[in-house]
């Protein structure tokens, strides 16, 4: 591709570009760039929301630039401060190297693997000494630490923020220095830490990357940005009937955001569909393709569409799947211990909850009451729109 239409991809969804001048002289140079974007492992699965960088990765890499997907098991250790109130809770060594592994394995779900360098920042890091430590903190000021926005909010509503999280912002952009970054992707609350890897990158000779921000995507609330701690999420190693459900939930507004942000379809493409919903086509249809191409990304296209056949059978002629899990009970247990075991609720908190709202159902029928479940029992129970487990007690 000429440059203009490499810019038309690389920008596509993005939020900023800084500067653009920069990146038009390095796609110049008529070289592979070296395009990095870090992820801290700090729970075990990646979901759509993480995949809107990985995504632009894989545009980049498409476009034939050398990509580097850095895991960053040592900046787990501070836990970044961006977008937070109160200091993250540190991270165990074992919960590091567990989610580590799952993310290096994930990833290639979307990256071509022989093409990526996966690179982890303990491997620089994890030697240096506390001196080394103690001269990089000097690179910065806490008056420019202050200009940071969540640290300007914490710090004007006399809320902690503890030594350590300073430290974050540079930790990440010396990434940057040790890998010599051309360009660093980012959600739009890293741009400070992104601006500071450009800012070391200087102090240290090095051309500064430009730095391409992404939108945070919203979950399926439709309001707050996909996370896990807000039960949001679509999880990239969700079941596909799951996967493929979840997408239909969204609103009809929110599916051409998620379009945007993590289609592959062009940019024509998706401009023809949104006029197909003008000129009176079903969303539904439209967002079933959505939610095809998601699937078939992480499985393959035979099992998207079984996916949608399935979502169809449930729920326009609301039938239960065929391939619902069966959980045995040894003895008798009450059915909001049942729901948590089962992984229908997350907690049993939520399983009463759910029981009270009317969200629970026995053979179709609302669970009216906080009952328990004593041997013998046998039944399939539902809890929303898309869970179904037939649990027995022997």
């Amino acid at each position: 591709m000429d440059i203009q239409q490499q810019l038309e991809v690389i920008e596509r969804g993005s939020e900023e570009l800084i500067p653009r001048e920069e990146l038009i002289s390095k796609l110049k140079e008529n070289r592979p760039l070296r395009v990095k974007a870090g992820f801290d492992p700090t729970s075990p699965d990646l979901h759509l929301g993480h995949t809107v960088l990985i995504n632009k990765l894989k545009h980049f890499q498409d476009l034939g630039h050398q990509v580097i997907f850095l895991i960053g098991d040592f900046t787990a250790r501070i836990g970044d401060p961006s977008g937070k109130n109160a200091t993250r809770p540190p991270l165990s060594t074992e919960e590091i190297q567990h989610n580590t592994k799952t993310y290096a394995e994930q990833v290639f779900k979307i990256l071509n693997r022989e093409k990526t360098i996966v690179e982890y920042n303990s491997n620089w890091f994890g030697s240096k000494e506390a001196a080394e430590m103690i001269k990089l903190a000097s690179s910065a000021t806490v008056a420019r630490m202050l200009e940071r926005d969540d640290f300007e909010k914490r710090y004007r509503e006399n809320q902690p923020i503890a030594i350590h999280e300073f430290l974050y912002p540079l930790v990440q952009g010396w990434d940057s220095v040790e890998l010599k970054a051309d360009i660093e992707l980012g959600g739009t609350d890293q741009k400070f830490n992104l601006l500071m890897g450009r800012e070391l990158q200087k102090q240290q000779k090095q051309a500064p990357q430009v730095i391409l921000t992404m939108p945070l995507i919203e979950g399926l609330d439709g309001v707050n940005k996909m996370s896990k701690s807000l039960n949001n999420t679509i999880a990239i190693d969700d079941a596909p009937n799951e996967m493929f459900a979840k997408i239909m939930s969204v609103s009809d507004e929110l599916m051409w955001r998620y379009y945007d942000l993590l289609s592959f379809k062009s940019n024509d493409c998706i401009a023809n569909l949104k006029n197909e919903v003008k000129e009176g086509e079903n969303p539904r249809n439209i967002k079933a393709l959505l939610g095809q191409e998601i699937v078939a990304r992480f499985y393959s296209e035979e099992i998207a569409l079984q996916a949608d056949e399935a979502f169809t059978k449930q729920f326009r002629e609301q039938e239960i799947p065929s391939d619902i899990p069966t959980v045995q009970f040894s003895q008798a247990i009450p059915l909001a211990n049942a729901l948590k075991e089962t992984g229908l609720c997350s907690s049993t908190t939520e399983a009463r909850n759910m029981i009270k709202q009317g969200a629970v159902r026995m053979n179709g029928e609302k669970v009216q009451e906080l009952i328990t479940l004593e041997q013998g029992c046998e039944a399939t129970f539902q809890v929303g729109k898309r869970k179904f487990a037939i649990i027995q007690v022997k």
